[in-house]
């Protein structure tokens, strides 16, 4: 994958560039993919659902509301998204278990951390638009992430 600002400048015309509000935490530091998205908020069965599933080089994209009072990801999920084959997850919201994490070999990148893990109520969508960070992400947009930056595109950019 080229940087995000290298893909940028290929593509201004393509891109929609997410606000600067994440932080990198995941051991692949650059990740690419087509979305999946989950909508959901301070309950991550949804996104237990998806890390369960082949993820085929997708980024999992969790619209988790922006909460600052639970994480949404936790080693055991992220180390569930290696194993099968995720590219990446994108989290809007906390996630813990950060030194682990980092460890692994999958993209995460979230808001922040926070050490008290979620209720299971088995609560939230799968496979709707999300708006968040001044983007909409819709299932089957492609994601773009490094330290530079997030990016999203309705169509492939490299191929």
């Amino acid at each position: 994958m080229h940087s995000t600002p290298d893909l940028c400048d290929q593509y201004p015309h393509l891109v929609r560039v997410v606000e600067p509000i994440f932080s990198n935490y995941g051991g692949r530091e650059r990740f690419w993919g087509p979305i999946v998205t989950v909508k959901c908020f301070e309950d991550n069965s949804k996104v237990k659902k998806l890390l369960g599933t082949p993820g085929l080089g997708r980024v999992l994209v969790v619209d988790a509301g922006g909460s600052m009072r639970r994480a949404c990801l936790g080693d055991m999920l992220a180390e569930q998204g290696v194993a099968n084959g995720w590219s990446g997850i994108l989290m809007y919201g906390c996630i813990r278990d950060v030194d682990d994490i980092m460890a692994l070999d999958i993209g995460v990148q979230a808001l922040g951390v926070h050490p008290m893990k979620t209720d299971k109520k088995d609560i939230g969508e799968i496979d709707v638009a999300v708006t968040f960070a001044g983007v909409t992400f819709n299932p089957g947009d492609y994601c773009y992430a490094d330290n530079n930056g997030i990016i999203v595109s309705s169509q492939p950019l490299e191929g």
